[in-house]
């Protein structure tokens, strides 16, 4: 048997996409404890652990030395990012996203940024009206989950998912915020029905969809995240713009295409809704629930997997909570991989406020130092597989 040694955690065993897994493979993290060169924790390792929390969006088709996201990356203050083709807070088309080649570069130079750690790179390639990379660019065309839902024919929809992959891929795209399992409850919904991001109102036909997509993208080696949890299928308002109550709308028939994938294939990650449910928790949209990720995804669905929080940017957060408040939640909730998209609005420093926004958290004991490493493990034990994949030596990650 394999052991691997992150930094002193004792890692035994190889990456099975079955959750069923993950428990007994988390075990010998829990037990072996992070500690820095004398024997005790030390702040650069905490904020080495929470740096690989991060995922970052940023402006530009290319970087160089003095690009801050390349200095935050060397800094080991990110552990991923996340392209846009469009810039919200600027209305401009110009952001990361120009032609295949363009976008190949950049990657490889942010990749390059830091040789001993494999990066997350993220986008959100659903397809249709959710497409980052879009034919203007150069890139494939692509159809909505919605189309793919009607057709209801598994092999069309395996086809164009197969065809998604593989074009991220080729580019070094390595995580696609897809598939959406939101069930289309109200067909009306601003953020899902009407954009067609949902597979259909049968939670079955969700599930059976969108486990192909999550095949194919396994296939190529990309990894996948289902979202929203639990449901944004059935909200009348859009969560980037405010307050989104489902209380009187949401039901279990929401959890079903979770029920069904974390059943079967598993699932690389599970993004979170910011949707309020006074059902699930009077006082905190999901995001920022440990009784809706902890109770409800973790303890009672048993996902050991990696849990990544929507944009944190977005008015269903930033209207009611401030960072700090919003940064205790997720955490404390179990979300381990959290977004900042920079695209809503941008701030150039979010990195560096967020790592010492947390570390003042954990100081404060606020935070148990012991949270932290528990996410550091989920998202090593997944970046692992990239590792396997390509060509880096991970400065985390000793081979014994």
């Amino acid at each position: 048997m394999n052991f691997r040694f992150i930094e002193g955690i004792c890692l035994s065993g190889r990456y099975f996409s079955q959750t069923l897994f993950f428990q007994a493979l988390l075990i010998p993290f829990l037990l072996c404890p992070f500690v820095g060169p004398a024997g005790a924790e030390s702040d650069a390792d905490l904020e080495a652990q929470i740096g690989q929390m991060l995922l970052i969006g940023f402006r530009g088709s290319e970087v160089g030395e003095s690009s801050q996201i390349v200095q935050d990356i060397r800094a080991g203050r990110i552990g991923g990012v996340i392209l846009f083709d469009y810039d919200v807070a600027l209305k401009s088309p110009v952001r990361n996203v120009a032609s295949p080649e363009q976008v190949q570069e950049l990657i490889a130079d942010l990749q390059a940024a830091d040789p001993t750690m494999p990066l997350f790179v993220a986008i959100d390639q659903e397809g249709g009206r959710v497409s980052r990379l879009k034919e203007k660019y150069g890139f494939p065309p692509t159809v909505s989950q919605g189309w793919l839902g009607e057709q209801n024919d598994l092999a069309i929809t395996a086809r164009h998912a197969r065809q998604t992959a593989q074009t991220l891929a080729e580019l070094g795209i390595n995580v696609n915020l897809a598939p959406v399992v939101d069930v289309n409850v109200n067909p009306g919904n601003p953020v899902i029905g009407t954009l067609e991001r949902s597979f259909s109102d049968d939670p079955k036909v969700v599930a059976d969809h969108a486990l192909e997509v999550l095949i194919a993208h396994q296939i190529e080696g990309v990894l996948s995240a289902l979202k929203h949890f639990p449901g944004h299928g059935s909200s009348a308002e859009d969560s980037h713009l405010g307050f989104t109550d489902v209380t009187r709308t949401w039901s279990e028939i929401e959890l079903v295409p979770y029920r069904e994938i974390l059943g079967s294939s598993g699932a690389d990650m599970i993004m979170t809704a910011h949707v309020f449910n006074a059902a699930l928790d009077p006082d905190w949209p999901a995001t920022l629930s440990r009784s809706t990720i902890q109770g409800l995804l973790r303890d009672q669905m048993g996902y050991e997997g990696v849990v990544i929080s929507d944009d944190m940017q977005m008015q269903a957060i930033t209207d009611h909570y401030s960072l700090e408040t919003a940064l205790e939640r997720t955490i404390q909730a179990g979300a381990d991989i959290i977004i900042f998209g920079n695209n809503l609005t941008y701030d150039e420093h979010i990195a560096a406020k967020a790592i010492n926004t947390i570390l003042k958290l954990v100081q404060e004991g606020r935070i148990s130092p012991l949270r932290i490493k528990e996410s550091f493990h989920r998202i090593m034990f997944v970046k692992n597989r990239l590792i396997d994949r390509g060509d880096k030596e991970c400065r985390l990650c000793d081979v014994h």
